[in-house]
């Protein structure tokens, strides 16, 4: 089957977009002149000038990025941060030449035909576009003009500069630009994914090391050798890149925002004047099919100061729980309060002057549909929940969750109605998945005492039991004192030692656990710190 003949493509590629994600991310609050490197799989994906000028590359293990630059500061890579950046750079593209592909975040390309004939020429349609994106504060851009997508692509990386970041690869040309290149850029391109897995090692094996001695090789040796994926891949070395740009359908504008002039100083102002933008914003969701179960919201100030956090539903949001996380947002993070209170004493220290909401995750309306017969008792208690809230603040309604820690109340968190996130009493994130050496195993202790209750355990003789450097009882436990009451015991079990922050002498703790049966059938988790010991649990 014949191929077809290449189409002329324009692609934009930004250097390094997860660096330039991270700097753009409001949340991140990164300097750009810092020497970063985002990390995948423990190899160095993209770096900074900074780090790159110490000596990290791209592909570099991670150990051996901090071994070049000390001061390196790594970041886990965030596919979604970095599409989430990158979507309002391809509304722009698309504002000055409609037709364009997202190939990856930091990566588009385009028919250049159309910009072409309008701004009069190839590298003039592509320096308006390098323009347009130097005003959006994007000053490493490059763009490259070739016989297919994939030749584009090499163009705006290999051809392509600083001092002049357009470079034209005339038509007819695609060969003689991409013979001297190495077979490894199969490999590195987006356009040939999925069709060079150990194609490339084995070119390199067979002594084929540029892109122009593989387009040399007979096309029946090479069918005869890879197959059809090897046919195609060939034709991409040759410059026959028959792969067409396939222009993305721009997704509905989702988010809403309220400009205020002169801003607003007073929480319940701000609140009010959502009420028209939070309706059209669910509208806007019911019109596409979808409904909103993760709210990003977006406080501005007027001196620029800013106040982002993302929302969760335990079903969907509907505008008036949009307005609520609005309020809350102004009590909690701005320090405004739900009655009426300024705006001053919180992160704003100005009025509010925009407030932007999105939808962070979304879902199909279709799976949130009340039931043909009522909701069950779930709904009802959901919408009670709900309306209680509402009245009462976001922490006006909590619900248990077994966070993380050594010990069992540190394990027993309040989680605000709603809230997925377990929150530590730090506000940090307490993960269950982390190692907790010393954590008491399952099954778990029914009744964990708030505080615990202190108790006497001693041997038979009377003296008092402790534990030493080794972890060795200093006698048989025989019974235990608990509010004044004597227990002997039947059984022991035991120590288990609980080592914490041994690096602060002020926060040191080192204990031992222990389990217990009395004679009346009681258990008992108890803990021995010294000559001192508590009654941390009791299993009912």
């Amino acid at each position: 089957m014949a191929l077809r003949s290449p189409v002329r493509s324009l692609v934009l590629w930004f250097p390094d977009w997860p660096v330039t994600a991270l700097v753009r991310d409001a949340a991140m609050s990164m300097d750009p002149a810092r020497p970063v490197a985002v990390v995948e799989r423990n190899l160095v994906v993209a770096c900074s000038a900074a780090a790159r000028a110490e000596g990290v590359r791209r592909g570099q293990r991670r150990r051996d990025a901090q071994a070049r630059c000390p001061g390196l500061t790594v970041v886990a890579g965030d596919a979604a941060r970095e599409h989430r950046a990158f979507a309002p750079i391809v509304s722009l593209i698309e504002e000055k030449a409609p037709g364009v592909q997202l190939v990856r975040a930091g990566l588009c390309a385009l028919r250049v035909r159309g910009p072409a004939r309008y701004y009069g020429g190839e590298a003039e349609a592509a320096r308006v576009l390098i323009e347009a994106l130097h005003g959006f504060g994007l000053d490493e851009v490059r763009a490259g003009i070739a016989d297919g997508p994939f030749t584009a692509e090499q163009a705006a990386k290999a051809g392509a500069s600083a001092r002049d970041p357009v470079f034209v690869v005339p038509a007819g040309g695609a060969a003689g630009f991409l013979a001297p290149l190495s077979v490894a850029v199969l490999d590195s391109s987006s356009f040939s994914a999925g069709e060079t897995a150990d194609l490339v090692g084995l070119l390199a094996r067979l002594g084929v090391q540029t892109l122009g001695a593989f387009a040399a090789m007979e096309p029946d040796r090479v069918r005869e050798r890879f197959g059809e994926r090897g046919i195609r891949v060939h034709a991409l070395a040759a410059g026959r890149d028959s792969r067409p740009v396939e222009p993305r359908t721009p997704p509905p504008e989702l988010q809403r925002e309220v400009a205020f002039e002169p801003p607003l100083e007073i929480a319940d102002q701000v609140a009010f004047a959502m009420r028209l933008t939070a309706d059209d914003f669910i509208a806007g969701l019911g019109a596409v099919d979808l409904v909103c179960t993760e709210l990003r919201v977006e406080l501005v100030g007027d001196r620029g100061e800013r106040s982002e956090r993302v929302w969760l539903h335990p079903g969907s949001f509907d505008a008036a729980a949009v307005v609520d996380r609005v309020r809350w947002q102004l009590a909690e993070d701005v320090g405004g309060g739900t009655d009426g209170g300024g705006l001053r004493n919180g992160g704003l220290h100005s009025g509010v002057a925009l407030v932007r909401i999105s939808p962070e995750a979304v879902d199909e309306a279709s799976h949130h549909a009340p039931a043909l017969f009522g909701g069950g008792p779930e709904e009802r208690v959901h919408h009670a929940l709900s309306r209680v809230q509402a009245m009462l603040g976001h922490r006006g309604v909590l619900t248990p969750a077994i966070g993380g820690g050594r010990w069992l109340a540190e394990r027993q968190v309040l989680v605000p109605w709603g809230d997925r996130h377990v929150k530590g009493p730090d506000g940090l994130a307490v993960q269950r998945s982390r190692p907790w050496p010393g954590s008491l195993p399952d099954p778990l202790p029914a009744t964990v005492f708030a505080d615990p209750v202190p108790v006497d355990v001693r041997a038979l003789g009377g003296e008092i039991i402790d534990v030493d450097e080794r972890g060795n009882v200093s006698a048989v436990p025989a019974f235990l004192v608990e509010s004044g009451r004597r227990r002997e015991i039947e059984a022991w079990a035991g120590p288990w030692p609980v080592v914490e922050r041994g690096w602060d002498a002020a926060r040191a703790r080192r204990a031992h656990r222990f389990q217990v049966v009395d004679a009346e059938g009681g258990a008992w988790l108890l803990v021995c710190e010294g000559d001192t010991w508590t009654a941390e649990a009791a299993y009912d």
